[in-house]
């Protein structure tokens, strides 16, 4: 029997607090997780597992390297960009969400202000089999009041 190849979710994002309330929120819904305080170190794991990505939640405005450019980075090397990125910012400027679409995310989540809004929103992530589901233009923004399928 082949061994289980250790998957887990990314999450990349600058702010220490962020980092910590996801860690709380995949420690709960029992998910493995590795977290990134930078795009490039992110890069790095996605290049050298295990453990091997998942799905990627990335935040966008980084120092050093924007979420857009890992974003970029991620859709452009052939290895890694069969994973979904989900963006997890705090930005609702529609430029933004444009660009994140048109780069290749999967999913645009304005960082909820709870930790239960995070909690429902990574579990609805983790819900859809991305590798069939496409989202609509209209779905393309989570909101807690508004389903994705």
């Amino acid at each position: 029997m082949k061994e289980k190849t250790p998957t887990s979710i990314f999450y990349v994002d600058d702010d220490v607090d962020d980092l910590d309330f996801f860690n709380e929120v995949a420690t709960e819904i029992n998910e493995p997780v590795s977290l990134f305080e930078e795009g490039d170190k992110l890069l790095q794991q996605l290049q050298n597992p295990p453990p091997f990505a998942s799905v990627i939640f990335l935040d966008l405005n980084m120092p050093v390297k924007s979420g857009f450019d890992v974003l970029r980075e991620i859709k452009a090397t052939m290895a890694i960009s069969h994973i979904p990125v989900f963006i997890l910012t705090t930005s609702i400027n529609p430029d933004d969400i444009k660009l994140t679409k048109k780069l290749g995310a999967n999913l645009y989540i304005p960082k909820p202000t709870t930790i239960g809004g995070l909690k429902k929103a990574v579990k609805h992530v983790l819900s859809i089999d991305w590798n069939k589901f496409e989202i609509s233009e209209n779905e393309f923004v989570y909101t807690e009041t508004k389903k994705t399928v």
